[in-house]
């Protein structure tokens, strides 16, 4: 069904967006190059590089994109929240003291501050209290130092990019790659960032619709942790939604509505049956597919994928990482938690479920394990 995003403040706009497979995955190239084609959706999962290829660059950076899309990478993703003046920009999280070097910046040392998020109090600073133009002051560092070391080389090299940059840059990398390349927003803390008067939907619809990604081949998926957000954009939009499941804790939306079901309880047949209501795609994290016992140990696979695709929903799992202390213990090679381990093995594993995607922050390990499906 067509719907207009009046309701979001954007008259006579529509915005629909689809996941394409590997051989149909980036923005800017032609429609004909994009349209979907679900007939290997199973058999050659897609693969979106999880803000980059953040196991080898900082995260959330134009090259950690880049860096992706070279290494064979469908998708990019960028988690998203708004600066003071209500632009979209690439950061796990609106706190930024562990992912810049604003802490060593001195003109903006009196904005250090203690706010509630989802309940839980932090501080530090906070992208909301940056215009964008201030935010282009800093620059990025590796947000997970200690594990990756070698990432620390490239602290301070980076902006903070837009959502428009990231998805200039999918296109620039599609047309030089002849390929198309996908952009995955995650829209970050939305009941946060309505209730201080800065939604994220609006401004993430507008980006869209200036860039012609509008179309039922536009290769954007859009992703959210609540469901309220994702619950009204369907009511609004004709596009497609993915809603993510934690391995604990409830969407944040539900505790403000007093919902008492939890992400696990999503993931039952009733839940994903629930969420074949809005969304289109349910992205579970790993241990809702295959759990783990109390030391670490692999369990036996849950039903969740063969469930989902009885909804006519696609399963994704995330988030892929080779170092050890990412892996169950039956994918460890050694005993560093921060060497790689055999993180081929655990691909094949969810592979083998049937998984229509995967999130990895080693994209390139990714491609190679799902060419082994050939």
């Amino acid at each position: 069904m067509r719907r207009t995003l009046s309701a979001l403040g954007v008259a006579g706009a529509l915005l629909t967006v689809a996941v394409a497979v590997p051989t149909v995955t980036a923005v800017g190239a032609e429609e004909a190059q994009a349209r979907p084609d679900r007939s290997r959706a199973t058999d050659r999962p897609v693969v979106v590089a999880h803000r980059g290829a953040s196991g080898y660059r900082p995260e959330h950076t134009l090259e950690a994109y880049r860096l992706a899309i070279r290494m064979g990478a469908d998708y990019i993703e960028p988690d998203l929240v708004p600066t003071k003046d209500g632009v979209l920009v690439a950061r796990h999280e609106n706190e930024i003291s562990g992912t810049t070097d604003v802490s060593g910046h001195p003109e903006f040392a009196a904005r250090k501050t203690t706010k509630t998020i989802e309940g839980v109090a932090v501080t530090g600073w906070f992208t909301e209290d940056f215009t964008l133009a201030e935010l282009k002051t800093l620059r990025a560092k590796e947000r997970l130092p200690q594990v990756r070391v070698s990432n620390t080389a490239y602290d301070g090299q980076f902006e903070v990019p837009t959502l428009q940059e990231v998805i200039d840059l999918a296109r620039e990398e599609g047309k030089k790659r002849g390929r198309v390349i996908g952009v995955a927003p995650e829209t970050k803390h939305p009941t946060y960032f309505a209730s201080i008067g800065l939604p994220l939907e609006e401004p993430l619809v507008e980006v869209l619709q200036a860039n012609k990604l509008t179309k039922p081949s536009s290769p954007v998926v859009i992703q959210s942790f609540e469901t309220a957000n994702l619950r009204e954009l369907d009511k609004v939009i004709d596009v497609k939604l993915a809603q993510l499941l934690d391995a604990s804790g409830r969407p944040y939306d539900f505790r403000v509505a007093g919902d008492p079901r939890t992400y696990a309880d999503l993931a039952k047949p009733a839940g994903l049956r629930w969420i074949a209501g809005y969304a289109d795609i349910v992205s579970a994290q790993k241990n809702l597919i295959v759990p783990r016992d109390a030391t670490g140990k692999l369990l036996a696979p849950t039903t969740i994928v063969q469930d989902g695709h009885r909804e006519k929903l696609e399963v994704y799992a995330w988030t892929f990482r080779a170092e050890n202390q990412f892996l169950a213990v039956d994918h460890r090679i050694g005993t560093d938690p921060n060497a790689r381990g055999d993180i081929i093995a655990e691909y094949e594993l969810f592979f083998q479920l049937g998984l229509d995607g995967i999130f990895s922050d080693h994209p390139d390990t990714a491609v190679a394990a799902r060419a082994g499906l050939s």
